[in-house]
């Protein structure tokens, strides 16, 4: 299980550390694809998977599913940790997500996401401010 909050910075050449905590969990081939929120989503391959699977499920037919499992498939790719625990996130992953500098890398229970700084700070802000509202409406979830 992926969890917690780690800053890092990325390289000019698009290289970025992945915590220690999360390596052994992401494995020795991960997928890296657009995320929802304009951030990365990581998954191990047995999560990525799972994942397809659902997403292959979808009807075809239905426009939104088409939609979404495009944008999600045409922005994954394979990656692989270097000897310095680096990935190299492709050119298209990083304009999408605005990875320049300063980036957070947070554990989400299946996967990790790879933010802006002053993004995830912006929607971690107005996410607080409506968390008690957000918990009320999952309460059918059984949480």
């Amino acid at each position: 299980m992926f969890m917690g909050e780690y800053q890092h910075s990325i390289d000019e050449k698009g290289r970025l550390i992945v915590p220690s905590k999360f390596r052994d969990d992401l494995g020795t081939t991960f997928v890296l694809t657009r995320g929802l929120d304009q951030c990365v989503f990581g998954y191990p391959m047995d999560e990525w998977k799972q994942l397809e699977q659902k997403l292959k499920a979808l009807p075809f037919t239905k426009k939104d599913a088409r939609a979404f499992t495009r944008f999600f498939f045409s922005g994954a790719a394979e990656s692989q940790l270097d000897k310095q625990g680096r990935v190299n996130i492709s050119q298209p992953l990083r304009k999408y997500a605005n990875l320049e500098k300063e980036c957070v890398v947070i554990g989400v229970s299946n996967r990790i996401e790879i933010w802006n700084k002053a993004i995830w700070e912006s929607y971690y802000e107005e996410s607080e401010a409506s968390f008690g509202e957000i918990s009320e409406s999952l309460l059918d979830f059984d949480l």
